[in-house]
C-alpha cells in the first residue's frame, strides 16, 4: 500500500519540482516506488491465494504496473538526456 501510493505522492512532488534536477529526481523516486509495487504484485500472484475475479484483478494490475513503471523509465531517461543539453 505505501509503495503504491508514494507514486502518485511522488509525481504530484515532480511536478511542482524547484528545478530540472528536483523533476528527475523525484520521478526516479516514483519509478523506484513503481517497481517494489510491481515485486509486491508479483509476490502476491505467486503464492495462488487468489482465484476467480480476485486473480484476474491482480492480473490487470501487474500489467498496469509494468506500465507505469515504463513509462516512469521513459521519463526519467529522457529528462536526464535532455538536462546534458
Amino acid at each position: 500500500m505505501r509503495s503504491g501510493t508514494s507514486i502518485g505522492a511522488n509525481l504530484e512532488e515532480a511536478a511542482a519540482g524547484e528545478s530540472r534536477a528536483d523533476f528527475i529526481h523525484k520521478n526516479a523516486i516514483a519509478l523506484k516506488e513503481a517497481r517494489e509495487s510491481r515485486y509486491w504484485l508479483r509476490l502476491l500472484s505467486s503464492t495462488e491465494s487468489l482465484s476467480g475475479k480476485a486473480e484476474e484483478a491482480l492480473d490487470e494490475l501487474l500489467k498496469e504496473s509494468d506500465e507505469l513503471a515504463r513509462i516512469l523509465g521513459k521519463i526519467v531517461s529522457t529528462s536526464r538526456k535532455n538536462s546534458k543539453k
